[in-house]
């Protein structure tokens, strides 16, 4: 039988393998680059097999492992590498993106919202496949990709806070009356703590927050405002972040929840491309994510 040292143990050091390419992008991303590029081609396409050492730890130590599982946790980041390691997709070109861009797009986020390959995990860690699907879109398209504007850098400034607060009180009375009136928002008759308030923030923040704004806004709207321009691109972009929350909370489609999402995408999209930085629409979504878990859900 497996001991729980054991398997507290295999999970931290899993935790920290799946967060190291993570936050080395948010926090170090020019040094991130320049570390990988200054490897030969060939090994710049395998090196992201390594994202599969977090599955092997964590399902080793729970007893189960399953070989295709492993395959797929192993094969896939270098698929995706594969597709966007192209020399004519230089750092900073203007293109507007191309099938192999929207194909990787398509199937990591249909991987994460039909929760695909949750069922590799043990009960209660299928976050690590969240990480793990992000870190193999971060190494596609910010580190060989080097997809320009994306805004991937979590080394906050005042400006990020001051446009995500901006749009998030511009959201606040439209959401209240949506939520409200629709039945989807309940206020609570008791506060949490301080600390509890901190603490759902900064977890919002920097795994449901951080990671969806970079594929909707960073990657996602990125790529459409080539193609569609400013306007377009926010409206669909905010329709498919909506859409994308069809299975919330729900069995069944819960309408209610794609609307209020829709809507809030529209601003995560506007405190976004004010100066092209996940972090400020990160702060807007992690701020209506946490008021609306500890005070309206």
């Amino acid at each position: 039988m497996v001991s729980i040292a054991m398997l507290t143990t295999a999970n931290v050091l899993a935790a920290l393998l799946a967060l190291l390419p993570y936050l080395a992008a948010a926090f170090f991303p020019r040094s991130a680059v320049r570390w990988a590029h200054r490897l030969p081609a060939p090994l710049q396409l395998v090196l992201p097999a390594a994202f599969s050492l977090p599955y092997v730890l964590v399902t080793c130590a729970a007893g189960v492992f399953r070989w295709g599982w492993f395959a797929l946790y192993l094969l896939l980041p270098v698929v995706v590498a594969g597709l966007l390691q192209r020399p004519e997709a230089a750092a900073g070109s203007g293109d507007a993106g191309n099938w192999r861009e929207f194909l990787v797009l398509i199937v990591l986020g249909l991987a994460v919202d039909l929760r695909w390959f949750e069922g590799a995990w043990p009960a209660h860690l299928s976050i690590f496949n969240k990480v793990l699907l992000l870190d193999t879109g971060i190494y596609g398209f910010v580190v060989l990709r080097q997809l320009g504007g994306t805004g991937f850098d979590l080394r906050l400034r005042l400006a990020d806070a001051a446009g995500g607060l901006r749009e998030l009180v511009l959201y606040t009375p439209i959401a209240l009356a949506l939520g409200l009136g629709l039945g989807f928002l309940h206020a609570h008759a008791v506060w949490p703590r301080l600390a509890s308030m901190a603490g759902a923030w900064l977890f919002t923040f920097f795994f449901i927050a951080v990671p969806e704004e970079l594929f909707f806004r960073g990657w996602l709207q990125n790529l459409l405002e080539r193609r569609l321009g400013r306007a377009p691109a926010l409206f669909l972009t905010a329709a498919l972040f909506g859409l994308a929350h069809f299975n919330k909370r729900t069995a069944h489609f819960n309408g209610r929840y794609v609307l209020l999402a829709a809507v809030a995408g529209i601003f995560y999209g506007r405190a976004w491309r004010r100066q092209r930085r996940v972090a400020a629409s990160a702060v807007t979504h992690a701020s209506v994510d946490a008021i609306w878990s500890l005070w309206l859900r």
